[in-house]
């Protein structure tokens, strides 16, 4: 790849600040980072890397801080944590073994029903943050769910935090609140866990990764905390759009 110009590099900076915040409050950030990094002409498995790379500063930011909030439990969620971690490490090795070619095209349409799957009404979901009674049921939902999204996570990745947020409100019963800390500290792992094999296969860009990490960081930290107190219902409406136009762009240069 060519050398990027300052202005680019403020211009990614900018959509990974917002990214963070959306992924904080919402899930879902990828959608926006992943196709700024296509756009620059990055191949996928480069784009998929490096965004692994950034995306793991921002999980680990908005992980901490609703654990600090008293809003995730690590000792209840064991199964979930092994079994994520070994579905984003197969899933990164697929990856590998893709043709750069399919994922040009696959990526957007990807990325688009990921965007259009927001839209829908979301599972009811509790008033209190309590946990559900540990059980065998419970154990078993965690390694399907886990294996599922972690796989998921280390293919793409966009919507990663969305699907562990809605898919555990309807699973366990949780409140958003609780959910959401949830999806993110798995996010975490299986982002962490395709940095690590996809750094060990080679497919980073470690310049865009770190700046754009730095920002996504930041904006989970401010989105975090305003996921806490304000929810989730005032961004999702640009948020959709914005990975929606983006979306449509990527298909039609990649499929025509």
């Amino acid at each position: 790849m060519e050398f990027l110009e300052p202005s680019m590099l403020v211009l990614l900076a900018l959509v990974a600040f917002v990214a963070g915040f959306i992924d904080a409050v919402a899930g879902g950030g990828g959608m926006l980072t992943v196709p700024a990094l296509l756009s620059l002409g990055l191949p996928p498995h480069i784009a998929l890397g490096t965004n692994k790379l950034a995306a793991t500063f921002a999980s680990s930011t908005a992980a901490f801080t609703y654990y600090k909030k008293r809003l995730f439990e690590p000792s209840f969620w064991v199964p979930a944590f092994i079994a994520t971690l070994v579905g984003a490490v197969a899933g990164t090795m697929i990856v590998d073994a893709i043709s750069t070619e399919w994922l040009e095209k696959a990526l957007p349409l990807i990325i688009l029903m990921t965007a259009v799957y927001t839209l829908w009404p979301k599972v009811q979901h509790a008033n209190q943050n309590t946990l559900p009674a540990k059980c065998s049921k419970v154990n078993k939902k965690q390694y399907i769910q886990g294996f599922t999204l972690g796989f998921y996570d280390g293919v793409a990745g966009p919507g990663t935090g969305a699907f562990w947020t809605v898919s555990s409100m309807a699973l366990y019963r949780l409140n958003i609140l609780l959910a959401s800390g949830l999806a993110k500290a798995m996010n975490f792992t299986s982002n962490f866990t395709s940095l690590v094999t996809f750094a060990l296969l080679g497919h980073i860009n470690w310049l865009l990764g770190l700046t754009m990490g730095v920002c996504l960081m930041l904006g989970a930290y401010v989105g975090a905390h305003s996921a806490i107190r304000f929810g989730a219902g005032f961004i999702r409406p640009v948020f959709v759009t914005v990975v929606i136009v983006l979306s449509v762009k990527l298909a039609f240069d990649a499929w025509f």
